[in-house]
């Protein structure tokens, strides 16, 4: 039998990185990226690539790994030149990073609840750092994940400070996405501008059909067929920012309007869990008013 050798003499894991990126489509982009991998000691692990003839750009996730000699910011620095000689807009980051978030309800939990259990299960590559809700009722679900839970109520009057608060938390707790897991309050224009590309909603699929309350009750008295939930980034014009993902089941005649809204609850949880897995998994690039998702 061999004997093993000392941990002073095995070699460490290699590093796990993802690079993303976009950029004007053109000839070159992809030997320019895997030749820097390569003469850099990188081994692209999967790779993902995409051109939009619509737009003209060009978009690459790089899922790759790196001895522990060769950091982030080594990586980043020497890769600057390529970034800036195609024009990109690109990131590299660690594969291994769980993303800090903040989730925010109010008084619908089922997507709150999920998301809680998922991460807490290794299911979502997530840290939520807080959960943000406009009323209390959620604070001992919150609570029982040893997770902090800010009360921050919104009037129309304090609705800036509110945002400010939240901009703030967002800041001191260095969260990278904010998720509305059934958030029913309207964000100011400024709020959707400072956390551009880092916010995303899950609505019912039944708009602009159904709107107000009782959505799902609207919808049986129609006779729908089709129960579908799409989770997108959030823009100043409401619900209708890039798609991420959508989900949809089909219902029978015989459903009636409490099982309509059972199996919307069942939609909406899917839909957003999906759609903040690839973020955090960086797999989600913009591509003007839609999505480039990398699955």
């Amino acid at each position: 039998m061999s004997e093993s050798l000392p941990e002073s003499e095995r070699s460490a894991d290699p590093e796990q990185y993802v690079l993303t990126l976009s950029c004007p489509d053109r000839k070159g982009i992809v030997h320019a990226v895997s030749s820097y991998l390569f003469m850099t000691g990188c081994n692209i692990e999967d790779s993902q690539q995409f051109g939009d003839p619509g737009t003209g750009l060009f978009f690459m996730r790089v899922h790759f790994s790196a001895e522990p000699s060769v950091t982030v910011d080594k990586l980043r620095a020497s890769f600057a030149a390529v970034g800036s000689s195609f024009g990109m807009d690109w990131r590299i980051v660690r594969a291994g990073e769980r993303m800090r978030v903040i989730l925010m309800v109010s008084k619908f939990g089922h997507c709150l609840n999920d998301l809680l259990f998922r991460s807490r299960i290794g299911a979502l590559p997530v840290e939520i750092a807080a959960v943000v809700s406009n009323h209390p009722d959620f604070g001992e679900l919150v609570d029982s994940y040893d997770i902090p839970f800010h009360h921050i109520p919104v009037t129309r009057d304090t609705k800036p400070e509110a945002e400010g608060r939240l901009l703030r938390l967002v800041a001191d707790e260095g969260v990278e996405l904010v998720v509305l897991a059934r958030y029913m309050q309207v964000l100011s224009e400024n709020l959707c501008r400072e956390l551009s590309g880092r916010i995303i909603n899950i609505h019912h699929s039944f708009l602009p059909s159904f709107k107000g309350a009782k959505p799902y009750h609207q919808a049986h008295a129609r006779g729908v067929k089709l129960i579908g939930a799409t989770a997108h980034y959030v823009t100043a014009d409401l619900d209708e920012g890039p798609i991420i993902e959508q989900e949809v089941e089909r219902v029978g005649h015989e459903a009636t309007p409490e099982q309509l809204v059972a199996v919307g609850r069942d939609v909406e949880c899917q839909a957003l869990a999906r759609a903040v897995k690839w973020h955090s998994e960086h797999r989600v690039l913009l591509n003007g008013q839609r999505t480039v998702v990398f699955t």
